[in-house]
């Protein structure tokens, strides 16, 4: 399969995240390079740096002299995961509260009834992808990247697990109200609020999946 050799590494983490969303991968399952790079027909260079990137952000375990394999997740962990992306994104988004622009606020307040759409025909991807667009536009305009890069790294495990687990979460009219309350925030101009609403928002979520974890 010819892939633009700029973006192997961003195809093999596609594929291997995929593979946990559709239950190719699951938790404890080895991620064998060399079978990687056949199925992928790329070399093992990309995939290997795929890899190390997805043991940075937790989804994946390596094992000295063994290999890698997918996490096994605690239920602390999840807390821990979903606690610390609310904090940094919470932080963010208080940050750029001053910059957004009427159009920002308007495309925000689009899409929590897009979302409650999509959750109702289940389509599940579609709804994790909006998801993430809507909490990457409360922080767009963030000067600090260091903050940026951690919360797309607790993303990988939050949209895995919240994939995983929506359909016991909330229902559709409930991620639409969660969702709009961060954008009536954002209108109110309350920076403070903000920054809690939106930490609330994934401690919620977190201790739902938790308690979900055998």
């Amino acid at each position: 399969m010819a892939v633009n050799k700029l973006t192997f590494k961003d195809y093999a983490k596609k594929y291997i995240f995929d593979g946990m969303i559709d239950g190719r991968y699951k938790p404890g399952d080895q991620l064998n390079e060399s079978v990687l790079s056949s199925e992928l027909e790329i070399s093992r260079a990309p995939i290997r740096e795929t890899l190390r990137e997805l043991t940075s952000s937790g989804l994946v375990e390596y094992k000295p002299r063994v290999g890698h394999f997918v996490a096994i997740l605690s239920k602390q962990e999840v807390i821990d995961t979903y606690m610390a992306r609310g904090v940094l994104e919470g932080f963010a988004a208080a940050q750029c509260l001053q910059g957004s622009s009427g159009e920002d606020i308007s495309v925000l307040e689009a899409m929590p009834s897009e979302m409650e759409d999509l959750s109702r025909k289940g389509q599940l991807k579609e709804l994790i992808d909006l998801g993430n667009k809507f909490h990457e536009l409360l922080f767009k305009g963030s000067a600090n990247k260091q903050i940026v890069t951690f919360t797309k790294q607790l993303s990988l495990i939050s949209d895995l697990l919240f994939y995983e687990y929506i359909g016991t979460l909330y229902t559709p009219r409930e991620i639409n109200d969660r969702h709009m309350e961060i954008v009536e925030s954002i209108k109110d101009g309350d920076a403070r609020q903000l920054e809690e609403l939106i930490r609330a928002h994934y401690v919620e979520s977190g201790e739902k999946i938790a308690a979900l974890i055998s």
